[in-house]
């Protein structure tokens, strides 16, 4: 036995309050290695009532190139659990891993109650706390200078006509909030019940992350009163509303900064930024696209956007005021948090408590693309925006450089870093203002990007459109990405496409969310099915990425391209199938 495969550690994503009352426990082994483990629990001070003799049989749920993943859920009567692992391999052998190490599984070893690992008691308060209303939510993200432009008066100077030229860094088509409240009957038909808006704060960009005043919508946008009325209708329509929050650094057209320019290190605000020497200045190095030389910092070596000293307590007030504020007086409900990893885990601790002081079921979602745990302890954040996820997805479907089996690998290693309540609410999705579209990853096959969109529909978590991608827009890289909405000529069969997977994701909300997964695959025919189940709800979904042409039978079909009737259908390539189903067992 392969003792160095065996891992557990209590008080983690491996040992968790899932509910107040239920514990979910998570055990790691070398992969195809162990044939049974078993949970020995009970309440450490009725030690000699000799539960110890008893076991649960742990279910193998996960699996990675590398590892097996067994997982329990158990309850306690007096909220506390010692708890510890019999584990037999395929040759016999068992053994006894404890808190103190591995034993050999002799009877005087289990009855040491001092071995034991323990959850000390089911303390309701320490428990990782999601909202609720996020896992049965469709996102769609907006970048509101492209989307519609519902108020010409409101304009910049140099706008120009809708969608006339490419995106760049620099030019304006007048999107704006009038805009977003006039398409709200848009987005209700869609389906979509969360709405994400990328920045709309004063600032001079068009994308609006180098902001100058968080107090006031950007002109170019509209105002305040116009916001409200955009959040109220929302609400009327059963659509939550999501700011996008840049705490990271400042704009350096703010009144702050440009107090730190005009008196130096006397100005009052000489310590909310991280400044080496005075007076902050930079320079370009020759022969280089983007560095340059400076003696501050900032987000990404941009002069533009210098990075706030949030370890300042008088930063920390200063942001956690706008944080509330919004909350507060326009019953936003969730932030987006721009560069999360790059701001002290000290302040989102903070922000965490202030903000859900404000409204308890806020949702927090930090912008942050690899692995996230120091930020998912319960105390900061609820989810991210779950890149690494979706990574795997597009290496397999999109770049082909992955096998079915490493996808699945790939995925099960992100979603055991976290606790259940993170995956369930984890920010999944496949495009956005930062990369390019997915229909131009898919080199314009509307095919393919049906089958990888449907496939990320049905994952743990919460699905995120971006707006344009539903009639068929495509984009390069930032800026390119940045597109004015198309108001006309769009696709309409591929808008119908994604109101029928919305409608699907929303209807079995709780299977997608919380259900059971069970793989079967093949690599060499690139042919696999994912079974999902939940409280007795089954749905088998089955994609095909090879060019083996499969015939299965079927019962309802619910949703699918390239079937022949309703009782069968031949899976040719980017082929699909979701089907209801009463069997318990995976096809």
């Amino acid at each position: 036995m392969n003792y160095a495969g065996i891992y557990h550690r209590p008080e983690s994503e491996f040992a968790f309050l899932y509910t107040k009352d239920q514990m979910r426990i998570r055990l790691q082994t070398a992969r195809d290695e162990i044939k049974s483990v078993g949970l020995i629990s009970g309440d450490f001070y009725l030690f000699s009532e000799e539960w110890y003799r008893e076991q649960q049989p742990m279910s193998k749920t996960y699996t990675t190139d590398t590892h097996d993943y067994w997982e329990i859920e158990v309850t306690a009567p007096h909220r506390r659990l010692a708890y510890a692992f019999c584990i037999i391999d395929f040759s016999g052998t068992k053994i006894f891993y404890t808190d103190q190490g591995i034993f050999e599984y002799e009877e005087d070893r289990l009855m040491r109650d001092y071995l034991y690992f323990r959850m000390p008691y089911f303390q309701e308060i320490d428990r990782f706390k999601v909202p609720e209303w996020v896992a049965k939510t469709v996102w769609y993200q907006i970048f509101p200078e492209r989307f519609s432009n519902g108020d010409p008066s409101n304009d910049p100077a140099d706008v120009l006509a809708w969608g006339s030229e490419n995106p760049t860094r620099e030019n304006f088509f007048g999107g704006d909030l009038q805009g977003v409240i006039d398409k709200l009957d848009y987005l209700e038909d869609l389906g979509i019940n969360g709405l994400y808006l990328c920045p709309i704060f004063t600032a001079p960009s068009n994308h609006k992350y180098d902001t100058i005043d968080y107090y006031e919508i950007d002109p170019h946008f509209g105002d305040k009163q116009l916001f409200r009325e955009l959040v109220e209708k929302a609400h009327e329509r059963g659509i939550r509303v999501m700011l996008d929050a840049v705490f990271n650094h400042l704009g350096a057209s703010s009144h702050q900064w440009q107090d730190v320019i005009l008196h130096g290190a006397a100005s009052d605000y000489a310590d909310w930024f991280h400044i080496d020497s005075f007076p902050p200045r930079y320079t370009m190095i020759p022969h280089s696209e983007n560095a340059k030389q400076l003696n501050y910092d900032t987000f990404n070596f941009n002069p533009h956007m210098p990075k706030l000293n949030t370890a300042n307590p008088e930063v920390q007030n200063y942001l956690l005021e706008i944080a509330t504020y919004w909350i507060r007086e326009f019953d936003i409900d969730g932030w987006r948090l721009d560069v999360a990893n790059e701001v002290d885990h000290h302040f989102w601790k903070k922000f965490h408590e202030a903000v859900l002081q404000q409204k308890a079921d806020l949702y927090i979602l930090g912008e942050i693309w690899h692995s996230s745990q120091p930020w998912l302890q319960g105390d900061e954040f609820h989810a991210v925006m779950n890149y690494a996820f979706t990574d795997r997805i597009k290496a397999f479907f999109l770049e082909q450089s992955i096998s079915i089996s490493q996808m699945i690998f790939g995925m099960n290693r992100q979603q055991l870093l976290y606790r259940d309540q993170t995956n369930e609410v984890s920010f999944n999705l496949l495009d956005s203002h930062d990369t390019p579209r997915i229909l131009t990853i898919c080199q314009g096959d509307k095919a393919l990007m049906k089958t990888v969109l449907t496939f990320m529909f049905i994952q743990k978590g919460t699905p995120c459109i971006y707006y344009g991608t539903e009639v068929g827009m495509e984009g390069g890289m930032d800026p390119d990405c940045r597109r004015c909405m198309v108001w006309e000529d769009q696709d309409e069969e591929l808008y119908n496409f994604f109101k029928k997977l919305i409608a699907l994701r929303k209807q079995f909300y709780e299977v997608f969310s919380y259900g059971t997964i069970t793989w079967h695959y093949d690599d060499d025919k690139k042919l696999f099915s994912l079974t999902r189940s939940h409280k007795g709800k089954t749905l088998i979904a089955t994609f095909n990425e090879g060019t083996t042409v499969e015939i299965k039978k079927t019962g309802h079909c619910l949703l699918g391209q390239n079937y022949q009737e309703e009782t069968a259908y031949q899976l040719l390539r980017h082929g699909f199938v979701i089907e209801e189903s009463s069997a318990t067992d995976p096809i």
